[in-house]
């Protein structure tokens, strides 16, 4: 039986599935979003965002353990110096996985795991949402006192034209 035994074992050995997520992380940490399946995407999250919390304190120490977790240097230098800026004020949640179908030749579920700081269509969207919100009331109310200010100008401006054919 299974009991207590929550991680994913991919279908692998132990050393073969640190290999594989080691190396899967050194891939997100260089081009900030990869494709893979469901299931390795999962477990690399789980792997691959205590890393990311540990970069945020860039000590000897913590560069040393990630650097146990990724044995890639270029991959360690990647992440404290340029991810770890990005990610410094976020409490968590550092990766997004985004579903993308099924794979054509086994039926595989299929996704996009990125971090999230990195996808810059995202960012947008967010920004724009927060600039267009407006309240239903408020947009009511606007629209009436516009309506008002509208009818307001036009009536003087009428007057001045009766004025102006009475001359």
């Amino acid at each position: 039986m299974r009991h207590n035994k929550k991680f994913n074992h991919l279908g692998r050995t132990s050393a073969h599935r640190q290999a594989l997520l080691s190396n899967m992380a050194c891939s997100l940490i260089m081009h900030k979003r990869i494709a893979t399946t469901l299931p390795k995407a999962k477990a690399l999250r789980v792997y691959v965002e205590p890393l990311l919390t540990k970069s945020k304190e860039d000590t000897t120490n913590s560069r040393r353990q990630v650097f146990s977790y990724l044995q890639n240097k270029e991959a360690v230098t990647e992440l404290f110096r340029e991810i770890s800026v990005k990610i410094a004020d976020r409490p968590g949640g550092y990766t997004r996985i985004l579903r993308t179908g099924f794979r054509l030749g086994d039926n595989a579920e299929m996704c996009i795991i990125e971090l999230v700081d990195y996808n810059e269509n995202m960012l947008k969207e967010k920004a724009a949402k927060k600039t267009k919100r407006v309240r239903r009331s408020g947009a009511k109310t606007a629209a009436k006192t516009a309506e008002v200010e509208t009818v307001a100008e036009a009536v003087p401006a009428a007057e001045e034209k009766e004025a102006e054919k009475a001359e």
